[in-house]
């Protein structure tokens, strides 16, 4: 029987991004024992983008992760990146360890580990790589399965943009864990809206949609005093609001997922969102480009219009629509719009270099 499985619904991971005391680590166990939380997590080792960020207590956490298993009978989960984590978390017997997006990426570092957990039964979760790839995900949860792993799953973190102006930390990308689950139908999915969002206000909604998709779990950073964390402050919530959200969380019946016309018109709108928040990402990310372009001709006095450059445009962009069978008319009369919108912008660039100039 799978951990993961059987337990409730939805499979409920919480703790805080990072254990950073064993004050902290304790109080928020103790507050998540009265709910309904299956595994509490808490990060040991923390890869950070930057160095001389907090990167974690290291093993000495580990021993506050025993004590939490001790006196409030939660089981324990952290995050490996290397074989020596595996080692010491064993030790310390942790109950589940997870592979981060940050590793998962790396097929090398996926073996490594895959290796180290060779003849361990221990159940393991897969963390979606940061950028978006089927394949690359797949492929990483069969590393560890080929070494005898047979309780594994899933988490979906969301993918990193290049797109400042997103409204999420890391886009939900949801037609990827969708797909995933289509390759193997068997695997629990269990959703990260907390690194999705890196907002606690939005995390809510997030979760939500994870169950509206018939997710089996949702994975949320709870902590006693967010505001103060160590990491990833923004995106923690308190035991107190993660009580709340839970009692508003709509849980959608899985058991018939694949034959439920109503489940599948889900799965098809949550995907048509999907892509609707990357067209506008992607629409966003132009207009930054078209700034950026405005910039050059203004410091190189040229004029916004281009007729040459437009007429590039309406012939690649209707080439490629055709291509794919999209009306090459249709195609054009976005790109008009498109088009207008950018031109305005570089305007507006121009117009300011002129009042400059005049004053």
């Amino acid at each position: 029987m799978s951990f993961f499985k059987g337990k409730g619904n939805p499979f409920l991971v919480a703790g805080p991004c990072s254990a950073e005391t064993r004050e902290q680590v304790l109080e928020i166990a103790g507050a998540l024992q009265q709910q309904p939380v299956h595994l509490f997590r808490a990060g040991v080792w923390k890869p950070r983008t930057r160095p001389g960020s907090f990167e974690g207590v290291g093993e000495e956490a580990l021993q506050w992760l025993q004590e939490v298993k001790q006196q409030y009978d939660l089981p324990v989960t952290t995050e490996v990146a290397s074989p020596q984590h595996v080692e010491l978390a064993l030790k310390y017997g942790v109950d589940i360890l997870w592979i981060g997006a940050r590793t998962t990426v790396n097929p090398f570092q996926v073996q490594r580990i895959a290796d180290a957990l060779k003849g361990v039964d221990i159940p393991v979760m897969v963390k979606n790589p940061v950028n978006p790839d089927a394949d690359l995900w797949q492929g990483a949860i069969e590393r560890v399965a080929a070494v005898g792993i047979k309780d594994i799953a899933a988490i979906h973190r969301g993918f990193s943009t290049y797109n400042a102006a997103s409204v999420y930390r890391n886009q939900p990308n949801w037609p990827i864990p969708i797909e995933l689950k289509r390759r193997m139908p068997d695997l629990p999915i269990i959703c990260d809206p907390s690194h999705i969002t890196g907002n606690r206000n939005l995390v809510a909604d997030i979760a939500q949609k994870a169950m509206n998709m018939g997710f089996e779990g949702l994975m949320i950073e709870t902590h006693n005093d967010p505001d103060k964390a160590w990491s990833d402050a923004a995106q923690q919530v308190t035991p107190d609001a993660l009580a709340k959200m839970l009692q508003q969380l709509i849980v959608r019946d899985n058991s018939d997922i694949g034959l439920s016309e109503g489940m599948e018109l889900e799965y098809l709108r949550q995907i048509m969102d999907g892509v609707d928040a990357e067209i506008i990402d992607l629409i966003a990310r132009r207009m930054e480009l078209s700034e950026k372009i405005g910039r050059l001709k203004k410091d190189s006095n040229l004029t916004a219009y281009q007729p040459e450059r437009w007429s590039d445009i309406v012939n690649t962009r209707g080439e490629r629509a055709e291509q794919l069978g999209l009306s090459r008319e249709f195609i054009v009369e976005l790109y008009e719009k498109i088009h207008h919108h950018s031109i305005s912008k570089q305007l507006e660039i121009l117009q300011g270099l002129t009042k400059q100039v005049k004053s």
